[in-house]
């Protein structure tokens, strides 16, 4: 697929050199899903999220095992727990080294919510949060620390996908990302050549619904599942060669066919031609 706009790699816009990552390179994940057992914020299907993805990014995009952590609240499932320390650790652990043309993914499957904006960088005067299975007694994780870990020091060119399946919150901007597009590929809202989040690496985020909606859990086939794991998994399953916009597309009329409000957000670090084809 091609467009007709040059956005080849190694683009200069608007102050801030960036590159496509061709996700050659070394390929790690980290996939975090909480289902915070014997609470009253249990959730059924974030570990099963984990473990779909897992099979799906293994078995599709070439990922190894030996480079996928996880992190979960299941001893059977992984030994490392989702605590904040634990997440914090892997996050770094996650982009540490990377270079460009390299693949990264992170899914996080589990709670987050808004609090009030600190440092007032947020229009909407709110942050985003996740959960961690200890949130109670260390505390939340903020989407300026997750722009600060993920994005700000990512080299040019090394590509960070995220999914971002999270019950009982407004994800839409979990990670600060500048660019967010509609159902015809179009960027909605553009970047402040000033504003200190922008960012020369090549990422590429999925949210599952917008700011002022919430994501659900919900089963599938008799499996506890998130929804936006579950059509992702599911639409790249059935046809794996697909643009940005048509994945996008595609994930909504997925959720929507099976009864859910919540529209997934396509954002980005860089303006991206959503023709062009979507990979991990």
């Amino acid at each position: 697929m091609s467009s007709t706009e040059d956005f080849s790699p190694a683009v200069t816009g608007e102050g801030v050199q960036w590159a496509y990552s061709t996700c050659t390179g070394n390929k790690k994940a980290l996939l975090i899903g909480i289902n915070y057992f014997g609470t009253s914020a249990e959730l059924g299907g974030c570990i099963n999220d984990v473990l779909n993805l897992r099979k799906f990014i293994t078995e599709r995009w070439g990922y190894d095992n030996s480079n996928i952590v996880t992190l979960t609240d299941d001893k059977k499932v992984s030994q490392l727990a989702p605590t904040k320390a634990n997440i914090l650790a892997q996050l770094k652990e996650l982009v540490k080294g990377a270079q460009q043309n390299d693949a990264l993914f992170l899914c996080y499957s589990g709670h987050g919510t808004q609090i009030r904006d600190k440092d007032g960088n947020e229009i909407d005067g709110q942050d985003e949060v996740i959960c961690p299975v200890d949130y109670k007694t260390a505390g939340y994780i903020d989407d300026d620390v997750l722009h600060e870990i993920l994005v700000k020091d990512l080299p040019m060119g090394c590509r960070l996908t995220v999914v971002f399946d999270a019950s009982c919150c407004n994800s839409g901007t979990a990670l600060d990302l500048l660019y967010t597009y509609g159902p015809d590929g179009r960027i909605l809202n553009g970047a402040n050549p000033d504003d200190p989040k922008k960012s020369p690496a090549d990422v590429i985020y999925l949210s599952g619904c917008r700011d002022d909606q919430t994501s659900d859990d919900t089963v599938y086939d008799g499996r506890a599942t998130g929804a936006l794991s579950h059509a992702f998994v599911d639409t790249l399953t059935k046809q794996p060669e697909q643009s940005y916009i048509d994945m996008l597309k595609n994930t909504r009329k997925f959720l929507k066919k099976n009864g859910h409000t919540q529209i997934p957000q396509l954002s980005s670090s860089h303006p991206i031609d959503t023709r062009l084809q979507f990979i991990i």
